[in-house]
Parts: structure tokens; C-alpha cells; sequence
């Protein structure tokens, strides 16, 4: 069973409705004892990170979130949730995150633009924050995450803030919007997307069945 965490905040319905599309069984919780016993763990969100931080306290959801992740069990955070695996966040003041990567959450620089094509003679495109719409992914490694997904495949984002990881390592993806960030963590047994792959069409299904056939 997957337990969607359910904790006010993001498109949880559109998370689970997703997951069963794909063949699995999910259930949304903010239960701390279905959460520790789901065989997988997903912290999707949409928001700001101060306010995902308070609800996961107020919720006593904190606790059964690290003891998913020291379990082993597999855990994906989709947007807003991969950003608070970060140990803090520039959103509206200095916020501190669940620590679990270390690194920090930024806003987009001011005044980016996008990169002309080659041999192009069109004006530089001044790029809007927050980055929303379809962009495309550059792997940096293999992963289970992303068996069946192309180098260079499309998904939907929709954020102003963007993780900064300490450790290059970490990364298993990043993405070119006026700056080349990371748009896709792994760790051990931790996953996350700055995409949405609920809204990702083929390509974001594909991402949640193989993580749903992560043991």
C-alpha cells in the first residue's frame, strides 16, 4: 500500500487518482500508523514552505516521515515535498526543513532569460517566475525512478523556488530555466521531483508505476 500524506496542502486526489491509474494501491492519510506501515510513502505539495512546515508538525507527520525514510522503505517527495527534504528555505524569511539532504531552497534570480538557439537572430526571451508549464529533464544517472524515461523528456512544473543540494551527487536530474538547476534527487531510498508527475501525461505515470515497483 502507498500512503499519500495527507496534510493540507497540494493536489492529493490527483496524486492518488495517478498512482491508481498505474495499477496501485494508495490510500490518503494523515494517520501516523498507516504511514509507518505503507510499503511506500509519497509527501507530495504545492505552497509555501513555511506553511508545509507547520502543517507537518501541527499534524504530527514528522515522526512517522523519518521513520519511513530510516525503515529503508521507498519515499518520494513531488514538488513542495522535495524542497523541504532540504535543511532550510528563503520562501517568506529563513525556514527550516526536515534536514534530510543537506543544501537549501532558493528563489529564481531576478531578470533570467532563456537561451537562443544556435545561429537564432530573435531577441533573448525574458523568463517568468514562477516556472510554469512543460520543460524537459537531463539525467545525470541511472535510476529505478526513471527506467522507460528518456533523456530530454518533458514534464510540467510549477514552482519560484528551486533545491540548491550541498552535494552534486545527489542530483538524478536538472533542468535548464534561465539557470541549470536540479530537478530530480535521489538518495538511498529517497526520491523527489520538482516536477508534477501527476500531470505529466505517459511520462509522469511512468515515474510513479516504477516507483510503485520499488521494493
Amino acid at each position: 500500500m502507498i500512503a499519500v500524506i495527507d496534510y493540507d496542502m497540494g493536489n492529493l486526489r490527483s496524486v492518488a487518482k495517478a498512482f491508481e491509474k498505474v495499477g496501485a494501491d494508495v490510500v490518503v492519510t494523515r494517520e501516523p500508523g498507516k504511514i509507518v506501515d505503507a510499503s511506500h510513502v509519497v509527501l507530495p505539495g504545492v505552497g509555501a514552505f513555511r506553511d508545509c512546515m507547520h502543517h507537518l508538525r501541527e499534524f504530527k507527520l514528522i515522526d512517522p516521515i523519518l521513520k519511513t525514510i530510516e525503515s529503508g522503505k521507498p519515499f518520494l517527495g513531488i514538488c513542495l515535498g522535495l524542497q523541504v527534504l532540504l535543511d532550510e528555505s528563503d520562501e517568506f524569511g529563513l525556514h527550516k526543513g526536515l534536514g534530510l539532504i543537506s543544501g537549501r531552497v532558493e528563489l529564481f534570480p531576478p531578470n533570467m532569460v532563456a537561451e537562443a538557439g544556435q545561429g537564432s537572430e530573435r531577441m533573448p526571451e525574458r523568463l517568468k517566475v514562477p516556472h510554469m508549464g512543460w520543460n524537459s529533464i537531463t539525467k545525470h544517472k541511472e535510476s529505478r525512478l526513471l527506467e522507460g524515461v528518456d533523456d530530454g523528456e518533458y514534464f510540467y512544473f510549477v514552482h519560484s523556488y528551486y533545491a540548491v543540494p550541498t552535494d552534486p551527487s545527489v542530483t538524478l536530474t536538472s533542468t535548464n530555466y534561465g539557470i541549470e538547476y536540479t530537478s530530480a534527487i535521489e538518495v538511498e531510498n529517497m526520491w523527489a521531483v520538482q516536477f508534477h508527475p501527476e500531470k505529466s501525461q505517459s511520462a509522469g505515470l511512468k515515474v510513479l508505476e516504477n516507483f510503485s515497483r520499488i521494493d
